[in-house]
């Protein structure tokens, strides 16, 4: 399992759904991804159902923030993009509003470091993250992810475009050390 003193990663359940359709449907976030339109709760069903977690057949793996002697996700944090020769994969990560600033995320992030380096044999984790987004850019750095590159209008925000950071994280044998 993965998991530490704090919290644990662990598989989306059908359980989640009702946070998933929450977490997925809140507009307020979509800024900070892709999201477009909402999901409708069959769609995210139909996702729950069919996810089977290989990272190698979907380039992409979602998990959910759990803390430590609870049930209830807090959060969820994903790999995309996966790219199996290179190593190397995008991270997004997502905490309730509810429970950010308790340190989930970055354990969370922490785990999903070491995971990637000592189970998947990763060579690089990446974000893309918003000039404006402070809190996930302390996140990322506290992590020992560093700016790599400015994207110049990167995302649409309303009727205007904000620049963003591309951080990366080169995952080495320091992380066999770390907690």
């Amino acid at each position: 399992m993965l998991s530490d003193n704090f919290i644990r990663l662990r598989a989306l359940e059908i359980e989640d759904l009702d946070m998933l359709y929450l977490w997925e449907n809140d507009t307020s976030l979509w800024h900070y991804g892709n999201n477009i339109a909402p999901f409708s709760r069959k769609l995210l069903i139909d996702y729950i159902n069919n996810y089977d977690g290989d990272i190698f057949r979907s380039q992409q793996l979602r998990l959910m923030i759990v803390p430590v002697g609870a049930d209830t996700p807090v959060g969820m944090i994903d790999l995309y993009d996966f790219d199996a020769v290179n190593r190397r994969a995008g991270v997004g990560i997502m905490v309730d509003v509810a429970h950010q600033s308790r340190g989930y995320a970055h354990s969370a992030l922490a785990l999903l470091c070491r995971y990637c380096y000592r189970r998947l044999g990763m060579h690089q984790l990446y974000a893309t993250i918003s000039v404006d987004n402070t809190p996930s850019i302390a996140l990322f750095q506290s992590c020992k992810f560093k700016i790599s590159g400015k994207l110049r209008s990167w995302s649409r925000q309303g009727e205007s475009y904000a620049d963003a950071y591309i951080f990366q994280r080169l995952l080495t044998g320091e992380i066999m050390t770390e907690q």
